[in-house]
């Protein structure tokens, strides 16, 4: 099998991660679309194990989380009649936590809504910070055990809850595409002793622009929707490999990892590159096609 040059795999990954979709990339890239999916799924599951290993002992003051909502094959409601879907078809969310001064994802869940996903959200999020943390979460019910769970008191947590009112004041085409006005949001603290002044989601918030900005298959109303749910996680974790490590911040002027205290200078995306190709060269060698001897001769 021929095996791409560093090159193409570099341009395929920038491609990727610069908010492009499979097929777009597989045109520029002039490759096919099963090769730039075989990348995506190498340099997903390399990213997502350099993570886990290495962001840990985040020194981190204010933590803000959330989730955003995207779907696999088909939205929930449409999967019933949908043709061939999978089991995982339907609503997915995007579970993030971040620090609010570093801007380092500390933390990344892929899930549905549950409290049993927020559960296993938040105890990552506690195992990656070195120290007690200030909270702030939105008002979705599911964080209030989980957090108690995973962090057994000892953090300072605050809810912003936000309230909306009508989207757009009409009943026309508008409000498919207009975001609802948010009306007035109240700080309610939960536990511990939060500075209420600190309490807030702008900043988390703001990375979900960011993710949908980054990768395609977040951007509404087209169809580069995720089609696996395998897939959608791959494209998270190399998103945020390259947004912790690569990708420079414009306000810190250096990566979230570098102000974080994770590493002293920005990656290349060649160096996630070299994540995937010691990957390739730690999994057992495929042996190859056995064939039958010939004993008639």
């Amino acid at each position: 099998m021929r095996k791409l040059d560093t090159k193409t795999r570099a341009l395929i990954i920038r491609l990727l991660v610069e908010g492009n979709s499979i097929r777009a990339t597989s045109r520029i890239a002039d490759v096919s679309k099963n090769t730039v999916s075989k990348l995506l799924e190498d340099a997903g599951k390399a990213c997502a194990a350099y993570h886990d290993e290495n962001v840990k002992g985040v020194e981190a003051k204010h933590v803000q989380a959330d989730e955003i909502w995207s779907f696999c094959y088909a939205k929930a409601k449409n999967v019933e009649g949908a043709k061939a879907a999978p089991a995982d078809a339907g609503d997915i969310w995007t579970w993030t936590a971040m620090d609010r001064d570093s801007k380092l994802m500390i933390s990344y869940t892929i899930g549905d809504r549950s409290g049993a996903t927020a559960r296993e959200f938040m105890f990552d999020l506690a195992s990656r910070v070195a120290n007690r943390i200030q909270l702030t979460t939105d008002g979705h019910g599911a964080y209030l055990k989980a957090v108690t769970d995973a962090f057994s008191g000892d953090v300072d947590y605050a809810m912003l809850i936000k309230q909306y009112g009508d989207p757009t004041g009409t009943k026309g085409h508008e409000r498919k595409y207009s975001p609802a006005e948010c009306t007035g949001a109240i700080k309610e603290k939960v536990f511990g002793n939060p500075i209420m002044e600190d309490v807030g989601t702008s900043h988390i918030e703001r990375q979900n622009l960011t993710m949908r900005m980054g990768m395609r298959r977040f951007t509404r109303l087209t169809n580069a929707f995720s089609k696996k749910a395998e897939n959608h996680a791959y494209a998270v974790a190399l998103h945020f490999m390259h947004y912790n490590f690569v990708r420079t911040h414009k306000t810190l002027r250096m990566t979230p990892a570098m102000a974080a205290g994770l590493v002293e200078s920005p990656w290349e995306v060649e160096d996630i590159i070299k994540l995937v190709e010691k990957a390739e060269d730690a999994a057992p060698k495929k042996r190859g096609p056995y064939k039958k001897k010939d004993i008639s001769k």
